[in-house]
């Protein structure tokens, strides 16, 4: 019988010679970076020897004057004096906290519709439709939206009322509003 050797498979012997010849080149390559530097490490130990260049004098620091607050004690230049928050909300308008609420105050002003009018005269209701499309009767002194606003009157094609806003200083103003009949 004969056996077919593969083209891969190398005998022992190459296998021997491959390594030997790497093993050489590497001890041949290590050998020559040693010497024959002898003028490089020469230009390397003149350059350190030359002065360096001349450092820049350091900048004279300012003095700052130091400053101590000792303001704690008095009011804050934020918000009013006190005698004019005593005014804002000792006396003046405000919305009445102990009044029941009633259904229409859910409600944003904007959100709400006149549909119509029912009566003539001093008398007269005005229909109001909600979100949900719930339909209510209201008169003057009726209140609705979310403003505190107190109905006036009650006309043909609008309802006027007055609403409580804050006025950003801690107090409250009037505003004047109305919800138009919806043409639809």
């Amino acid at each position: 019988m004969k056996t077919i050797v593969a083209a891969t498979e190398m005998p022992k012997s190459g296998t021997r010679l491959i390594g030997w010849s790497a093993l050489f080149f590497v001890v041949l390559s290590i050998s020559g970076c040693g010497g024959g530097n002898s003028d490089l490490q020469a230009y390397i130990a003149q350059v350190k020897m030359r002065p360096g260049p001349p450092l820049d004098p350091l900048p004279v620091m300012q003095q700052f004057e130091t400053f101590e607050y000792s303001a704690q004690g008095l009011r804050d230049p934020f918000s009013a004096p006190l005698q004019e928050r005593e005014a804002i909300t000792g006396s003046g308008l405000r919305p009445d906290e102990n009044r029941r609420k009633e259904l229409l105050e859910a409600f944003p002003l904007d959100s709400l519709d006149m549909v119509g009018t029912l009566g003539t005269g001093p008398g007269m209701l005005g229909l109001i439709v909600d979100p949900e499309g719930v339909v209510y009767r209201v008169r003057p002194g009726n209140y609705m939206g979310q403003s505190d606003g107190k109905i006036l009157a009650v006309h043909e094609d609008r309802i006027d009322l007055v609403e409580l806003v804050p006025d950003g200083a801690g107090g409250w103003i009037e505003r004047d509003a109305t919800v138009a009949l919806d043409d639809q």
